[in-house]
């Protein structure tokens, strides 16, 4: 088995992305997504753990390719738009294990709060409709962490018994309700302000609990602070919003283009081109998508050429 996989995975950065593996004739074995990079793809040669049954499948790869993500939540969508387009031989489910699902304000029932839907939801969306976002436990957390710093539903003037007790102590009543909601759907919008205003409370709350020795409670709280973190990280291959285009980057004589269709990046592949036959194509990408695509073909290229010197 030769050495240049192995060799181009130490090249990797250590960042959230997405890797492929193809065989010697180019076929792609399998696509997998990373916390780090390089630490996750340089595993498949020292320690396979669970995955032993991909053992056969590592003496079959001949070169590695990867794509760096601002996250690890758009790293989880681009594996699962990927998978969902084609699903090479050594994955076991096309598009994922992960079901996409939104957050929603209700406002039935005359006090509005925030609810799980599973839409789906094209562009057309209503505006109280947020998302998608993959991974219901994360999405479940980061709404119960939102609702212990902004407990909407306790400014329902026809509460009783204990929930009536509870607002009071918290000194909460009808009369946040409006400031309540903007708040939550500052943070649905991703607004850094509102963010960083709920990570700040829900970590004073875990920080007291600590201090108390409530160390599950505690623990609770920090699980709602990543998934907050989960939910507002970015994840621009699934913006429905986004329309149908072609994005290229390109680095020494190498182009690597990703198609967005119908909101969603599905296509990843690369070729060698020269620089000048290569401005066309790098004319039609959007200018929000050029950081990613200029930062693909870098990595491209420095993965292209450890494989080359290793096994030249």
């Amino acid at each position: 088995m030769t050495t240049a996989p192995r060799t181009a995975a130490a090249s990797l950065p250590n960042t959230p992305g997405v890797y492929r593996f193809r065989d010697e004739r180019g076929k792609v074995l399998y696509i997998g997504r990373a916390t780090e990079l390089r630490h996750r793809v340089g595993s498949y040669w020292t320690n396979l753990r669970g995955r032993r049954h991909l053992a056969r499948m590592v003496a079959q790869i001949a070169q590695v390719e990867a794509v760096t993500c601002d996250s690890v939540h758009e790293a989880a969508w681009l594996e699962r738009n990927l998978l969902e387009r084609s699903k090479p031989r050594w994955n076991r489910i096309r598009g994922g294990l992960e079901v996409p699902i939104y957050l929603r304000i209700d406002r039935k029932g005359g006090v509005p709060r925030l609810v799980v839907d599973y839409g789906p939801f094209g562009p057309d969306r209503p505006a109280d409709v947020f998302g998608p976002y993959l991974g219901g436990t994360q999405a479940r957390l980061a709404m119960s962490g939102l609702g212990r710093v902004l407990p909407l539903g306790y400014t329902d003037e026809r509460l009783t018994g204990a929930a009536r007790d509870m607002a009071r102590i918290r000194g909460v009543d009808v009369t946040d309700r409006d400031a309540f909601l903007a708040a939550t759907i500052a943070v649905l919008q991703r607004r850094p302000d509102a963010v960083d205003s709920v990570r700040e409370q829900l970590m004073r709350q875990r920080d007291r609990a600590s201090e108390g020795l409530a160390f599950e409670f505690a623990e609770r709280i920090q699980q709602e602070i990543e998934a907050v973190g989960w939910l507002v990280a970015e994840q621009k291959v699934t913006v429905l919003t986004e329309p149908d285009s072609d994005v290229y980057g390109w680095a020494d004589d190498l182009l690597v283009r990703f198609e967005v269709r119908g909101g969603r990046l599905s296509t990843w592949t690369q070729r060698t081109c020269r620089r000048a036959n290569a401005e066309r194509y790098l004319e039609r990408t959007p200018d929000s998508w050029r950081p990613f695509a200029a930062r693909s073909a870098e990595l491209a290229s420095r993965l292209s050429a450890a494989h080359h010197a290793a096994n030249a």
